[in-house]
């Protein structure tokens, strides 16, 4: 009997938006996490493979300049390197507006006033959407897996999930929302994604700080050549 399947497919720009931002989390394995997450899911195959889809860093914008761009290809390399045949990336680019849109300043100390605005810059990562929905499809068309798990909070991926349901029926599809869990200090959560949980046949609606620090990356990664070390501001 043919072992049954999972691949997950994660959104890298909304999770780390949604969820490793400003936390000490970032240098994490991917594949770890998604094990261990699904383990506890009923009925879930195993981990076969997990599919990362984002951008590069542009340094002119990050925090870090060039190091920002250092940082970010070690990460992949990490996780290329540890899961060769069952991590990939999938880069898409980034495009900017430079006439910008006028929106409302914020000033400390000064009362809102909608009126007062300032020109900002647009930047937007492309690809991106269009590259996760098409591998989740093509993949499905092919036969691969038996189960896939969208990482994303993304109402953009509704598409695919609503195409993936109607024209696979007997594939299993799950949520995983890269999203902190509710904090009542911190007042309402960001939701989920109702459009995309509604075509699953289960949601994981957030990701807890110990399944995120039970997940990660060893601090120097080894190879053939010079090992990978975790970045200092990573």
């Amino acid at each position: 009997m043919e072992t049954k399947k999972t691949a997950v497919y994660i959104d890298g720009y909304n999770l780390y938006y949604g969820r490793l931002r400003g936390t000490a989390y970032k240098w994490l394995d991917l594949v770890r996490l998604f094990e261990d997450l699904l383990r506890i899911q009923d009925g879930v195959p195993p981990v076969q493979m997990v599919k990362f889809f984002s951008a590069h860093a542009l340094a002119r914008f990050a925090s870090h300049g060039e190091a920002s761009i250092t940082a970010q290809q070690s990460y992949h390399r990490a996780l290329e390197t540890l899961y060769p045949d069952r991590f990939a990336i999938t880069l898409g680019t980034h495009s900017m507006d430079r006439t910008g849109a006028l929106l409302p300043a914020v000033r400390p100390g000064v009362p809102y006033n909608r009126n007062d605005r300032v020109r900002v810059w647009k930047i937007e990562e492309k690809q991106t959407d269009v590259n996760l929905a098409m591998a989740m499809y093509r993949d499905a068309a092919k036969g691969l897996y038996d189960h896939v798990v969208l990482c994303s909070n993304d109402s953009d991926a509704e598409p695919v999930l609503k195409a993936l349901r109607e024209d696979f029926p007997d594939l299993l599809i799950g949520v995983v929302t890269p999203v902190p869990p509710p904090d009542p200090a911190k007042g309402a959560p960001r939701g989920v994604s109702a459009s995309l949980s509604k075509h699953a046949h289960w949601t994981r609606r957030y990701l807890l700080d110990g399944e995120l620090e039970a997940a990660q990356l060893p601090p120097r990664v080894p190879t053939k050549k010079k090992p990978i070390r975790k970045p200092e501001h990573w």
